[in-house]
């Protein structure tokens, strides 16, 4: 199953100071700047690993960002048990996932639930987000098609996994606004890393590509 694409940083960033902080006003892709003033959905951004559930119809396997990847094996335990992978009650898991993810006939199935692992030991202030390692949900992706959020909360609802909060909607400049100015995580009483934002809809750019961009606090930083 493919490696979650990479998320495009919403600014060019500064070689001036070795890259650290954005060139304000400098879009990274023209269509972030074509869609500067359309509403987007702003969600939380976890700090953590990226993890991958994947389903083909007939088993359920987990990996990190890349096949490579080495993850955090009290994690990889964590994220079984909340599943129900773990001894008996596996059969019983399998069958609501073949409940909910139904093939098309003559089509394999390639279901890959995206999500990032988290809590303490995975990057510098995890356990402020939670007091044991844990998954969240942030997309799913079926053959080739990325689903729309409402869909994404539906399967998390239905499997009982967490999922990125929603912080709000508005243009990308409101969006800078609310992380350059800082915003209390979700999760507790410190500061969030900073937002995912996506058009509402979901676009692609003639490449192809997913028209996603992240916005981090640290950027701003002077």
């Amino acid at each position: 199953m493919k490696e979650y694409h990479k998320i495009q940083s919403i600014y060019f960033r500064d070689p001036e100071n070795n890259y650290k902080t954005f060139l304000t006003g400098q879009w990274s892709t023209p269509e972030l700047e074509y869609l500067q003033n359309a509403e987007w959905l702003f969600e939380e951004k976890i700090d953590g690993t990226n993890i991958r559930i994947m389903y083909d119809g007939q088993s359920i396997k987990l990996g990190g960002k890349t096949d490579d990847a080495q993850l955090h094996m009290q994690l990889v335990g964590n994220i079984r048990t909340l599943l129900g992978l773990d001894g008996v009650a596996e059969p019983e898991t399998l069958k609501k996932w073949s409940e909910i993810f139904v093939p098309k006939e003559d089509s394999p199935l390639e279901v890959c639930l995206y999500g990032e692992g988290y809590g303490p030991g995975i990057q510098k202030g995890g356990g402020n987000y939670r007091k044991e390692k844990g998954f969240i949900l942030f997309d799913v992706k079926i053959g080739q098609m990325y689903l729309t959020r409402e869909s994404v909360r539906d399967i998390a609802r239905q499997l009982n996994l967490e999922v990125v909060p929603e912080i709000g909607r508005g243009t990308l400049h409101d969006g800078i606004a609310l992380v350059k100015a800082g915003f209390k995580s979700t999760f507790g009483d410190f500061m969030a890393e900073g937002i995912v934002a996506r058009p509402v809809v979901e676009l692609k750019d003639r490449r192809g590509h997913r028209i996603i961009t992240k916005i981090k606090h640290v950027d701003f930083a002077q």
